[in-house]
């Protein structure tokens, strides 16, 4: 199945492209730490010639604790992620929480991400499709995947097709997540591209009481799968020590893990789509 084909800066995600890859820190910690990231994973993304958008919240609405680091919010980040996206000349992603905020996000942003949680909520889908940019909506914990072509019927009710789907885990339990693989054939079904999110899918949400925990040791093998189901981008988390990280530094890779993994994924890749 060949999905339709989203152009993002001089990235193309879908269709015959080659896997391409979302990643960055869970959130803004400071302007410093970010462009250090983000200067990195360019680096390896020009050297080897991999698909690359740059992610990272500017606000994190969906903490567990009322107490945890959410990010420097909407003004100071996106300046942080302007400054990302005019130095070093990549993509740049983040999540809206609110329709209000859509507007001011998308003067900067290259996609809007629809978080998990409110991947139901029509007027923040519709808003957002509306500004006519790619719109990444990710598939809640609680959605089968056949469930997820009513989120995209409503952003193509504005005229928008520039739609990906991600595919993050489903709540198998309390504070569990796993991974149906079968939903990303089913999702891509659809005609849009599915991505993976490789990290947010190892999460234990709330696991550790005051915020969640996670299963690092499973990043590799879940990406693997979900590449040999056919996903046309992986999202990673990445941060330069995840250990002291401010926000899911348990499902976290570092950027010598997002090397390894990522260099595997694409030769995966290749062998799926039967190339040399």
């Amino acid at each position: 199945m060949t999905t339709r084909e989203i152009q993002i800066g001089n990235i193309k995600i879908g269709g015959q492209n080659p896997l391409a890859f979302i990643a960055g820190p869970c959130v803004i910690e400071t302007e410093e730490i970010t462009l250090s990231i983000a200067s990195k994973l360019k680096g390896y993304s020009a050297k080897f010639n991999i698909p690359f958008i740059f992610k990272s919240s500017y606000d994190k609405a969906n903490r567990t604790s009322v107490n945890s680091y959410r990010g420097p919010g909407i003004e100071a980040g996106l300046k942080i992620l302007q400054k990302v996206k005019k130095e070093l000349n990549i993509p740049v992603l983040s999540d809206i929480h609110s329709a209000e905020e859509i507007a001011k996000a998308a003067e900067t942003l290259d996609v809007l991400q629809i978080p998990a949680f409110l991947c139901r909520q029509t007027d923040i889908i519709i808003a957002a499709a509306k500004k006519g940019k790619p719109v990444n909506i990710k598939k809640g914990q609680f959605l089968a995947p056949w469930d997820v072509k009513n989120i995209i019927d409503k952003a193509l009710s504005t005229g928008n097709e520039n739609i990906m789907i991600t595919e993050r885990g489903v709540s198998f339990g309390y504070n569990n997540l796993v991974v149906d693989m079968r939903s990303i054939p089913i999702m891509r079904g659809f005609g849009y591209p599915v991505i993976y999110d490789a990290t947010h899918s190892v999460q234990l949400p709330g696991g550790q009481g005051k915020s969640s925990g996670g299963q690092r040791e499973f990043i590799g093998p879940l990406a693997k799968a979900a590449v040999a189901a056919g996903c046309d981008a992986v999202f990673m988390e990445v941060h330069e020590n995840p250990d002291k990280a401010l926000c899911d530094g348990p499902n976290m890779l570092s950027i010598e893990g997002f090397y390894e993994l990522a260099e595997r994924l694409v030769d995966l890749n290749k062998l799926v789509k039967g190339w040399e």
